[in-house]
């Protein structure tokens, strides 16, 4: 779980979002006042929960006298029809945040569930299913956490986690040699050095050079990863990224990369269909 100091501001957000300037208009017009319910939060369909410690704290904003309880926490299976969260009390209050917390819960738990299947697929190797910074803004803590409920693992979080030396570092700094000896002479003895490359050619050298923890293949076909893995021989982890479809991941992790990265895995995720029901 995440601590609450982290989630609280994004959903707090979320709800001014949604309820600014003069609240529920519906709400207020309809329901009675002292009206209570009892709601439940379900799965329409099969998936990875992700999101329902977030969805409770919607709840909890708007009303701290609202009774939550989990019933299926973050990072486990549901089946279509399976009761996630149930909230008791005020019918207003549980109005107010319904579409909030449903909001949060139903994308938090399609990353999860799209994660889930990447990683099904790399069963039997050694490969890691990890994201990138390709999540929302503002929503990246929320996402990077829906990955590890699918049984993934996280990327950097940001831009100071790691040295990262892509394409335009490179072209802009003047080559392999001269950014993996500029990181070198920079970073200090607890930050990790990771490389991208198009061809083996750059892997080769950036091999001989040395420096670098990580070396990122970037739209390799299988023979070439595969190609990389041999000429490797271990030295550094190697990470597998570009077009990393869920068709593609088995091949992928067969050829004996340590990591697949996808940004799918975050900006393509499905909603996964949630419903609160009265």
């Amino acid at each position: 779980m995440l601590p609450d100091l982290l989630i609280e501001p994004i959903v707090r957000a979320a709800l001014v979002e949604d309820l600014s300037p003069m609240g529920d208009a519906t709400t207020n017009a309809v329901i009675p006042a002292g009206k209570t319910y009892s709601a439940r939060l379900k799965a329409r369909e099969e998936g990875v929960v992700s999101g329902v410690q977030v969805a409770a704290m919607a709840f909890r904003l708007v009303d701290p006298t609202l009774r939550v309880s989990i019933l299926i926490a973050d990072g486990n299976p549901c089946q279509a029809g399976e009761t996630l969260l149930t909230v008791d009390g005020s019918a207003a209050s549980i109005l107010m945040a319904e579409r909030v917390a449903l909001n949060f819960a139903g994308r938090l738990s399609g990353i999860a569930t799209k994660t889930a299947g990447f990683v099904a697929k790399t069963e039997g190797a050694k490969a890691r299913i990890t994201c990138t910074r390709k999540t929302t803004p503002g929503l990246r803590v929320l996402e990077k956490a829906a990955v590890t409920h699918g049984g993934g693992f996280n990327h950097r979080y940001g831009l100071s986690d790691a040295i990262l030396i892509k394409d335009n570092h490179i072209a802009a700094a003047g080559g392999v040699r001269a950014v993996l000896e500029a990181a070198k002479a920079a970073r200090s003895h607890m930050m990790r050095i990771e490389l991208e490359v198009d061809t083996l050619r750059q892997m080769e050298e950036a091999l001989k050079i040395g420096g670098a923890d990580v070396i990122l293949l970037d739209n390799m076909d299988s023979a070439e990863l595969r190609a990389a893995v041999a000429l490797n021989a271990g030295r550094v982890v190697l990470e597998a990224s570009g077009n990393m479809t869920l068709e593609r991941i088995a091949e992928v992790a067969a050829t004996g990369v340590d990591y697949i990265s996808s940004g799918a895995l975050t900006h393509s995720a499905r909603t996964l269909d949630l419903g609160l029901d009265f």
